[in-house]
C-alpha cells in the first residue's frame, strides 16, 4: 500500500514558453571556451515557481551567487512557466541545469531529456530530501473527512506535471475508489478537477471555497504560507498524507560532460546550504535561501531514487508519466 490515511487535530508568473526557452539564448552545454576554473563561459539555469511568484529570481540568487563565484562562467537564470518549456530547453541544448520536483524529472528522462541529478534538496541540516502531499479541505468543512469524500466534488491540484500536486494524489484517489486511474477521462468521470497552478494558489482556492478540497506539499501548508500570513493556523485541515516522496532536484544537461557533471556535483552537494552560503558573505538572514521550498541545502541524490515516482506512474497510468 502506497498511502497512509491520517486525521490530526484541527490546528500570475513572469512566463517563458516552452519555444522560447527552448530556442532562445546560448547554453554552456555547446560552449567551446572555458572559464579559468575549466566551466563553459555561460551556466543556463531554469526552474518554474512552486508557489505564485513573479519573482523566482531572487528565491534562486544565492544558487547564482555561488555558481559564479565558484564557476568563474556568467549564470543565466531562467524563470519558466512548466516543465514542458524547461524539458524542451535540455533537450535544445538551451539550458543546462534545472530544477525539478520529482515527477518533472521521472518525465524529462521520459521526454528524451539526457540529463543527470546534481543534488536533492532538504529541509533542515541532518535531514533526508523528501516531503509529502497532503489532501486538504477547509477545517469548518463536516462533508469531507476522508479522500473518498473527493469523489464528486471540486478538487484543486496543482499542475498536471507536479508530484505532490498530482501524481501521487491521483494514486492516493485510485486506492480510495474515487478514479479508476490518472488518466484524463478518469480522473474527470470521478470529481471536477481544477488545475490551480500553484501550490499556495490551491491551497487558497480551498480556503476561499473555490475548491471543495484539493493537494499541496506539505512545507507550503504547514509554515511557507501561514509564515506569510496568507492561511491561518488551522484554516484548512489534513485529511490524507502521502508516503514520502523523493526530493527535489538540481539536474544537469549531460551535454555539460562528465568532468563538468562531476564538479558541480561537488559544489552542490558540499557549498550550496545555508551554513556555508553565510560563511561564505554571499547572503544572510532571510535572504539566504534557495529554490522557494525554503530548503537548507543540497545532498547527494541519484537517479535510483526516484524508481518510487516512477512505481506510482505505473499505478496511476497517468497520461502525464508518457512525457
Amino acid at each position: 500500500m502506497f498511502f497512509r490515511h491520517r486525521r490530526p487535530a484541527r490546528a500570475v508568473v513572469a512566463a517563458l514558453t516552452g519555444l522560447t526557452l527552448a530556442l532562445a539564448g546560448c547554453s554552456g552545454s555547446d560552449a567551446e571556451t572555458r572559464t579559468a576554473q575549466g566551466f563553459p563561459e555561460t551556466i543556463t539555469l531554469a526552474a518554474i515557481p512552486a508557489e505564485n511568484s513573479s519573482d523566482l529570481k531572487a528565491s534562486y540568487q544565492p544558487v547564482v551567487a555561488l555558481l559564479e563565484r565558484e564557476t568563474g562562467s556568467k549564470v543565466e537564470f531562467v524563470q519558466a512557466s512548466d516543465y514542458a518549456g524547461v524539458v524542451e530547453g535540455l533537450i535544445a541544448g538551451n539550458v543546462d541545469l534545472a530544477f525539478f520536483g520529482p515527477f518533472a524529472y521521472v518525465v524529462a528522462g521520459i521526454a528524451g531529456a539526457d540529463i543527470t541529478p546534481l543534488g536533492a534538496v532538504v529541509k533542515n541540516a541532518g535531514g533526508k530530501p523528501g516531503y509529502q502531499s497532503y489532501g486538504l479541505t477547509r477545517a469548518d468543512n463536516p462533508d469531507i473527512n476522508t479522500l473518498a469524500d473527493f469523489r464528486g466534488r471540486k478538487v484543486c491540484f496543482v499542475d498536471p506535471s507536479s508530484t505532490s500536486g498530482f501524481l501521487y494524489p491521483t494514486a492516493g484517489l485510485i486506492e480510495a475508489k474515487v478514479i479508476a486511474s490518472g488518466a484524463e477521462r478518469d480522473l474527470s468521470a470521478g470529481l471536477t478537477p481544477i488545475f490551480a497552478g500553484g501550490h499556495d494558489s490551491s491551497a487558497l482556492a480551498i480556503a476561499a471555497g473555490d475548491c471543495d478540497a484539493g493537494f499541496a506539499f506539505d512545507t507550503m501548508v504547514d509554515k511557507t504560507m501561514i509564515d506569510k500570513g496568507d492561511l491561518k493556523p488551522g484554516q484548512l485541515e489534513t485529511i490524507w498524507k502521502s508516503e514520502m516522496i523523493a526530493g527535489s532536484l538540481f539536474a544537469a544537461n549531460n551535454a555539460l560532460g562528465t568532468e563538468t557533471i562531476d564538479k558541480l556535483r561537488t559544489l552542490f552537494t558540499e557549498q550550496l546550504n545555508l551554513d556555508k552560503l553565510q560563511a561564505a558573505g554571499i547572503c544572510t538572514g532571510d535572504a539566504c535561501r534557495f529554490t522557494d521550498e525554503r530548503a537548507w541545502g543540497v545532498v547527494p541524490a541519484t537517479d535510483a531514487d526516484y524508481d518510487g515516482v516512477r512505481k506510482v506512474c505505473e499505478v496511476t497510468g497517468s497520461d502525464k508519466c508518457k512525457g
